[in-house]
C-alpha cells in the first residue's frame, strides 16, 4: 500500500454484503457510490471524489488486466459496463484513488479499480434467485481441476428483470465465462473467454413536474421504446513469471463490444411534432497488452529497492454514431464515425527502504496518443433544417468534421511513506494523471444540429485530445487496535478542463478548469471471527475555477426583457458549483456468521444533496437505503440466504439531473410550437429537475448446492442444522 486511501478486498468480502446489481458490488469501495439511471443493461452512473463521472470518464475500471472504459464511445467518454461482471467469481478487488501510482493511466483522476477473478475453483455450485418484479437469476460453475496442464472452469448466468416500472425493463442477460490456468499470479499463466449479451428497455429519468402534476407515475415514463441492446466478447491471456530477483508479467487481449441505445431526455424540446428520441451505437474491437517487468536490488548502503518498468499498448477500431428517431425508426443522422484510435503509455517507479521508518516511491509516465477520425455521412441522411427564408437545407456536416489528432502528455508520481509507529503509518502522495477526451470532439468545427444566424454552418470549438490532473494527498493507516483498521485521507485534485464532447447532441461543451479537495475516514473492525464492522464517510467540496463566459451570454440573453417573464434564467446563472458532485457520502455495513450456520448483513448507503446546476438553484435531495440479508449454510455446501432491498421503501432519487425540457403539457410548449415565445427562450425548455426514483422495497430468495456431473443429487442439505446455535 502506497497511500492512505488505497484498499484491497477479499471477493468473500466483496459478496458479504447485499447488492442488487453486479455494479453495486464496487460500492465497496470507500465513498463510490454506483447508481443506474436508465434500463439495467447500460453502464452505471459512478459517483467519487466529487466527480460526478458520468458512465467512468475519471474512473479506471480493469477486469483480469482488460480495461473496461471505452474511449471514444458512442454514448459518454470512458464508457465502463461492468454489467457483465459474475461477482461471485472475483479473487479480489484493488482500488486506487487519486493519480499517484504510475501503473494507472487513462481515466484514473479519480481512481482507478482492478478486479480479478479466481485462477481456480476448488468445488462446483449452483445458484437460483427469485424475486420481487421477476427477478430471476441463475449461475452454474464447473470446474475441471486437471485440464490440459493445469485448472479450468466455466461459469455461465442467466438473467432476467422486469422492475417496478410501468413499462418493464424486460431486461435478458446471458453471460460466461471459461478460465484455464496454472501456477499462481505472480508466476503462471491463464487465457480466459468471456461471453456476454444484454437487451432491455430502459425508464429512463422523468420530469418532476409531470409527476407532481399527476400527468406521470413516479414508475411511468416519457417514451416507451427506449432501450437498447449491448454485447462483449473477449479473448485475455497472462504470463507471470518470478526468476530470482526478477519479476516479469504480460496481459494480452482482444474484445468486441456493441451499444444500440435509444434514448429520450428532452422530450419535445428540439422538435415538438416528433419528439427529440435519439439513437447511439458503437461497435468496436479493441487490442491491447500490459507488460512490466519488476528487478529487486540494493545500493551501495544496503537499502532495499525494487525498480519496475511498464509498457501499455492499446488500439480501438470504432464505428460509433447519433442518429434522430421517432420510436425507433430513424429519420436523419447527426453524425457517423469510423475511428481509429491508438495509444502507447512507457511507466516506471523505484521504491527505495531507505531506513526501517522510511519508504519511498518516485516514478513517472509517458503517453502518447493519436486518433484518425473519417466521417461516413451522406447528404440523403443528413439531418433537414428550414433556413431563416423558410428554404429546405441538408446540414452535410460530416466531411468538415474529420481528420486526425495526437497529443502526448508526462506526468510526474511521488509517494512518500514513513512508519509503522505503533502499528501506524503515514503517507503523503502527489500526482498527475489524465483523461482522454472524445475524438471526434477534437477535430469538430462545424455545429451537427444548427445553422448560424446567417444560414450558413455554426462554428464549434474542438476541444484538446488529453486534459490533465494534478493532485495529492496526506493520510494515515491504524491497526493499533486489535481487529480494526481505520485510515484517514485528505485530498486535493486539479483538473486542467472539463471540456467534454456530449454523446447525446454531438457537440462540445466548454469546462472551465475544477478544483476539488475532501476528507475520507475508512473502518473496518473484526473484533472476532463471526462479526465484522465496515464504515466509512466522505466530505467533498467541488467547484469550478474561472469564469464561465458562454454560460454568461446565454444567462444575458434570457434575461432580456422578452424572455425575462418565462422565468429560464433560473438555473442558467453563471456559477462555480460543479453539477451533481456529492458533498457528503457515507456507507455503514455490518456481517454476521461464520463459513456455516446462520448468517446476516445489513447495508446502509447514503448520499447527501448537492447543486444540479452551475448557480445552485436547482438541488438534489439526499438518498439513503438499507438493505438487509439473512440465511444459512450448510457444511455440505447448500446456502439458502433472503435479501431485502429498500427495506424501509425509500422514495428518494436514485439519480437526478437539472436541465431544460418540453413536454406538450407545458404552456410554453403552444407558445413555442405557434412562435410566440422567444427563440432563446425555446431553445431551453422549462428548467426542471429530472429523476429516476430508488425502486420500492424488494425482497429476493436464493438457494445455491453443490454441482458435480454425478447421476445424483449429492450432498443434500440437512434441515435439523437449522437450529443450531449462533457462535458465541
Amino acid at each position: 500500500m502506497t497511500a492512505s486511501s488505497e484498499k484491497f478486498f477479499t471477493g468473500k468480502e466483496v459478496n458479504a454484503l447485499p447488492f442488487a446489481r453486479p455494479g453495486d458490488a464496487l460500492e465497496i469501495v470507500p465513498g463510490l457510490v454506483v447508481t443506474q439511471h436508465s434500463g439495467e443493461g447500460k453502464a452505471n452512473q459512478y459517483f467519487l471524489r466529487g466527480f460526478n463521472l458520468d458512465h467512468g470518464t475519471d474512473l479506471a475500471l480493469y477486469l483480469d488486466g482488460m480495461p473496461l472504459n471505452m474511449r471514444t464511445h458512442g454514448h459518454a467518454q470512458g464508457y465502463a459496463d461492468s454489467n457483465f461482471l459474475i461477482p461471485e467469481l472475483l479473487s479480489y478487488v484493488l482500488a486506487r484513488k487519486g493519480p499517484y501510482d504510475a501503473q494507472d493511466g487513462d481515466f484514473s483522476s479519480a481512481g482507478s479499480i482492478y478486479m480479478q477473478y479466481k485462477d481456480r475453483i476448488d468445488k462446483g455450485f449452483f445458484q437460483l434467485t427469485g424475486g420481487s418484479f421477476a427477478y430471476a437469476r441463475a449461475l452454474a460453475v464447473a470446474p475441471y481441476q486437471d485440464f490440459a496442464g493445469g485448472a479450468a472452469y466455466g461459469a455461465v448466468e442467466a438473467q432476467y428483470y422486469n422492475g417496478p416500472w410501468e413499462r418493464g425493463d424486460n431486461m435478458r442477460r446471458l453471460n460466461s465465462v471459461l478460465r484455464w490456468s496454472r501456477g499462481t499470479q505472480e508466476d503462471g499463466a491463464s487465457v480466459t473467454f468471456m461471453g456476454y449479451a444484454n437487451k432491455w428497455y430502459g425508464t429512463d429519468q422523468i420530469p418532476s413536474r409531470a409527476v407532481s402534476a399527476g400527468l406521470l407515475s413516479l414508475w411511468g415514463t416519457m417514451d416507451p421504446t427506449a432501450g437498447g441492446a449491448t454485447s462483449r466478447f473477449s479473448l485475455s491471456s497472462r504470463w507471470s513469471q518470478i526468476d530470482g530477483d526478477h519479476a516479469t508479467r504480460v496481459e494480452a487481449y482482444v474484445v468486441h463490444s456493441t451499444l444500440d441505445l435509444y434514448s429520450t431526455y428532452t422530450y419535445f424540446l428540439a422538435h415538438q411534432n416528433l419528439g427529440d428520441q435519439i439513437r447511439q451505437f458503437d461497435d468496436r474491437t479493441l487490442v491491447g497488452v500490459n507488460a512490466q517487468h519488476a528487478i529487486r536490488w540494493a545500493d551501495v548502503s544496503g537499502a532495499p529497492i525494487e525498480t519496475r518498468v511498464g509498457f501499455q499498448g492499446r488500439y480501438d477500431d470504432i464505428r460509433l454514431g447519433l442518429q434522430e428517431s421517432v420510436r425507433r425508426q430513424l429519420y436523419d443522422t447527426l453524425s457517423n464515425n469510423a475511428v481509429g484510435e491508438g495509444s502507447i503509455g512507457v511507466w516506471t517507479d523505484t521504491t527505495i527502504r531507505w531506513t526501517p521508518w522510511l519508504k519511498t516511491v518516485t516514478g513517472a509516465r509517458f503517453d502518447y496518443y493519436n486518433a484518425a477520425v473519417s466521417s461516413r455521412q451522406t447528404l440523403l441522411d443528413a439531418p433537414k433544417l428550414v433556413t431563416s427564408a423558410g428554404l429546405p437545407a441538408f446540414l452535410l456536416t460530416g466531411p468538415f468534421n474529420q481528420g486526425v489528432k495526437n497529443a502526448s502528455l508526462f506526468s510526474p508520481k511521488l509517494s512518500i511513506i514513513v512508519g509503522p509507529f505503533y502499528k501506524t503509518e503515514f503517507y503523503a502522495n502527489y500526482g498527475e494523471g489524465f483523461h482522454s477526451t472524445d475524438a471526434r470532439g477534437t477535430v469538430l468545427r462545424v455545429s451537427t444540429a444548427e445553422l448560424a444566424d446567417n444560414d450558413g454552418f455554426a462554428q464549434a470549438a474542438a476541444i484538446p485530445l488529453l486534459v490533465k490532473s494534478r493532485g495529492a494527498e496526506i493520510g494515515a493507516r491504524a491497526k493499533f487496535i486489535e481487529g480494526l483498521d481505520s485510515s484517514i485521507s485528505l485530498f486535493w485534485l486539479n483538473l486542467e478542463s472539463e471540456n467534454q464532447f456530449v454523446g447525446d447532441s454531438g457537440t462540445t461543451i466548454f469546462g472551465r478548469p475544477s478544483r476539488r479537495y475532501g476528507l475520507e475516514l475508512a473502518n473496518k473492525y473484526a473484533p472476532n471471527a463471526w462479526i465484522r464492522f465496515d464504515g466509512d464517510v466522505a466530505l467533498v467540496q467541488a467547484r469550478y475555477r474561472g469564469v464561465d463566459v458562454a454560460q454568461t451570454l446565454a444567462w444575458l440573453d434570457l434575461m432580456t426583457p422578452d424572455a425575462l417573464p418565462y422565468g429560464t434564467f433560473l438555473g442558467n446563472a453563471p456559477g462555480n458549483y460543479l453539477s451533481n458532485a456529492i458533498a457528503v457520502t457515507a456507507m455503514g455495513g455490518l456481517e454476521l456468521g461464520e463459513a456455516t450456520g446462520w448468517f446476516g448483513a445489513l447495508k446502509y448507503r447514503y448520499f447527501g444533496a448537492r447543486a444540479l446546476t452551475e448557480d445552485g438553484y436547482f438541488n438534489s435531495p439526499a438518498t439513503g437505503a438499507l438493505n438487509a440479508r439473512m440465511g444459512y449454510r450448510w457444511s455440505d455446501g447448500w446456502r439458502l440466504q433472503f435479501d431485502a432491498f429498500n427495506i424501509f421503501n425509500s422514495r428518494s432519487d436514485q439519480i437526478t439531473f437539472a436541465y431544460g425540457s418540453l413536454l406538450p403539457s407545458d404552456p410554453l410548449y403552444a407558445q413555442c410550437v405557434a412562435g410566440v415565445a422567444p427563440a432563446q427562450v425555446c431553445g431551453v425548455g422549462v428548467m426542471d429537475r429530472h429523476l429516476k426514483p430508488l425502486e420500492p422495497a424488494a425482497v429476493r430468495v436464493t438457494l445455491a448446492g453443490p454441482l458435480t456431473f454425478d447421476a445424483s443429487l449429492v450432498g443434500a442439505f440437512d434441515r435439523a442444522e437449522l437450529f443450531s446455535r449462533l457462535p458465541n
